[in-house]
C-alpha cells in the first residue's frame, strides 16, 4: 500500500505553549524546544521531542476551551504507560495536572494544565 505521508508531530492547542511543553517534559521526559528544521519555536509554538521519538507540539490558541471530559466532543487523548499508578499520579499532580477519574485499578484519567485529558495506564 502506498503511504501518503509521514506523521511529523501531534499538536495540542493551549493557552500557554511553554507551560504545557514543560508539563509534558516532566511526565514523558525529552527535550523542550529542541532546534528542528521543520518549525521555529516562539511564544505561540513550543515543542517536546520525547525519548521515544514522538514529537508533541503546543500551539497557542487565545480562546482555547478544553474538552469537558467525559462529555461527548473529546477528540483524542494520550495514554502514558507507567509501572506504579500511585507514584506516577502523585508526580503528575505535583507537575500541575489534576485527577479527573481515579476509579479504575488499571488506569487513571488526568487533565494537563490546559485541560486536555490523558491517561496513566499500568504496564
Amino acid at each position: 500500500m502506498r503511504v501518503i505521508g509521514v506523521l511529523q508531530c501531534v499538536v495540542l492547542d493551549c493557552p500557554e505553549p511553554g507551560v504545557l511543553a514543560e508539563f509534558y517534559r516532566r511526565v514523558l521526559g525529552g527535550e523542550v524546544d529542541r532546534p528542528d528544521r521543520r518549525w521555529s519555536v516562539d511564544d505561540d509554538w513550543s515543542t517536546l521531542h520525547t525519548g521515544g521519538g514522538v514529537v508533541l507540539c503546543f500551539q497557542r490558541v487565545g480562546d482555547h476551551s478544553p474538552p469537558d471530559w467525559p462529555e461527548p466532543g473529546q477528540q483524542f487523548h494520550l495514554d502514558v504507560g507507567v509501572e506504579d499508578l500511585d507514584a506516577a499520579g502523585a508526580e503528575v499532580l505535583d507537575a500541575g495536572g489534576r485527577l479527573l477519574d481515579g476509579s479504575n485499578e488499571r488506569w487513571r484519567v488526568f487533565a494537563d494544565p490546559a485541560g486536555h485529558p490523558f491517561c496513566l495506564v499500568r504496564e
